[in-house]
């Protein structure tokens, strides 16, 4: 992809500076966008790597009760909150959503950091990164909860960036709805937003050394006293909180190990080339994939973008779409792109700690939200979501009457179904479940060629 008319960075430059957004994220997307013009892909090739092998398990650790409460006492809590669920056809935060019960995730979230203040005796403060289509609501509904800390805000605005046109990379013209002619720059963009937001500089002054960070629709990642005090002890700059990869993790991004210094890299399927896509869903080679729950430490976030200018330098992520998602003939765009977890990298001597699944209960599916509302979960005293089965069932939803939250919610008009005793549930075609229905092992609905229903008090499965 390269640049026809030659002023497509200007054009862009100038946009954004219309809109009022910073000069430092300014920079930032113009380090990247020369990146692009001058041909870069951002893939990285099977031959630059080796697997991460066997890295600390958080199982494992020994962590006493002071060193864990003085590392949380230092530590605060962030939370991406910049998704609108648009993939579940919201226009809203997808945080916004109930959960379980009438319990929404900013209300998990806010009681799993309440009880960890309670519990250890900290401050602990809970921080939000929005865009400007989810900070009004998101505020609105934190107004309940007793959060603030000081002087320290509850958000802070992710920045924003034109959406560049695939043929020629100028900044896309989108009449019809203008808002759609901007992106946000990937969730690498929290380290840039921390800096111009001016948290960066007011949590150092506060005292506070160390910043936990996950995305506000994965509830496992609650505050975690262990993994701060192993943190805190280990003197790295950054921590990754990797998974066990299973068959479902294929297509998901993996950290390994870049041969040429030995670093920690993240890969994400965006940044693998067609011929090495096999070595990169080998979960037998590549055995663990980044939960986007990570660990850094502010000093050294802050000296790391001091001296370089603000520009961290993580890899580019060049994502082809078109300019309304829900149009496939509008117009290809590149939204240049970075990940969070990428920066993995940047800083020397960073580190990976395995958890346990429990910490990765992500929702980017109608499927996943049926699940954690069913009883296969229960919400514990502290907030946390507790999984009551051996293991979590697998639910395969027909796209074509449940990938939209509203179609969704109609179809289960008295609430979700029983899958405590259920491995897997699979429904084909059109059906509006009772109330109190049970699924147990392995059950599948089929399609019947028009609208169904499951019985009230009905047990389906084997």
């Amino acid at each position: 992809m390269r640049s026809v008319s030659g002023d497509g960075l200007t054009r862009a430059q100038r946009r954004m500076r219309a809109a009022g957004v910073h000069e430092r994220a300014i920079a930032v997307f113009t380090h990247y966008y020369e990146q692009l013009d001058n041909g870069a892909t951002g893939l990285i090739a099977e031959a630059e790597l080796d697997p991460l092998v066997d890295p600390p398990r958080l199982a494992d650790l020994e962590v006493d009760s002071q060193a864990a409460r003085e590392a949380l006492g230092a530590t605060a809590i962030v939370k991406l909150n910049g998704g609108l669920g648009t993939s579940m056809g919201m226009d809203r935060a997808k945080s916004l959503l109930a959960v379980h019960g009438e319990l929404r995730f900013l209300d998990v979230i806010a009681r799993q950091v309440l009880h960890a203040r309670s519990g250890y005796e900290v401050s602990l403060p809970l921080l939000f990164m929005d865009s400007f289509r989810t900070r009004e609501d998101t505020l609105a509904a934190l107004a309940a909860y007793d959060l603030r800390v000081g002087d320290l805000p509850l958000d802070f605005l992710q920045n924003r960036e034109p959406k560049l046109r695939r043929d020629d990379l100028t900044p896309v013209s989108w009449p019809t709805d203008p808002a759609l002619e901007w992106c946000p720059p990937g969730h690498g963009d929290l380290y840039t937003a921390l800096e111009v937001s001016g948290v960066l500089e007011a949590l150092l002054a506060a005292g506070y050394r160390y910043a936990s960070v996950s995305n506000a629709d994965n509830l496992g990642a609650g505050p975690d006293g262990t993994i701060a005090g192993w943190f805190a002890a280990s003197g790295a700059p950054y921590a990754a909180e990797v998974c066990r990869r299973t068959p479902a993790d294929r297509k998901g991004g993996h950290l390994a190990v870049r041969r040429s210094d030995g670093r920690l890299v993240l890969r994400e399927t965006a940044q693998t080339a067609p011929a090495d896509m096999a070595a990169m869903s080998d979960i037998g080679r590549h055995r663990y994939f980044h939960t986007n729950n990570l660990w850094f430490d502010l000093r050294s976030l802050a000296g790391t973008l001091r001296d370089r200018d603000g520009v961290l330098g993580l890899p580019l992520i060049a994502n082809i779409k078109t300019v309304d998602p829900a149009d496939a003939a509008s117009p290809e765009v590149v939204q240049i792109e970075t990940a969070m977890g990428a920066a993995v990298e940047v800083f020397d001597g960073a580190l990976a700690l395995e958890v346990d699944r429990s910490r990765f209960l992500p929702v980017k599916t109608t499927n996943d939200l049926l699940v954690l509302r069913s009883d296969a979960y229960h919400v514990r005293s502290d907030a946390r979501l507790e999984r009551r089965a051996d293991e979590a069932p697998v639910v395969d939803l027909d796209p074509a009457h449940y990938k939209t939250i509203g179609g969704f919610e109609r179809r289960f008009p008295a609430g979700p179904p029983s899958l405590v005793e259920a491995r897997s549930l699979t429904v084909r075609g059109d059906w509006t479940f009772g109330a109190r229905v049970t699924v147990r092992g392995e059950a599948r609905l089929d399609d019947e060629g028009g609208p169904s229903r499951v019985p009230d008090q009905a047990t389906i499965g084997r």
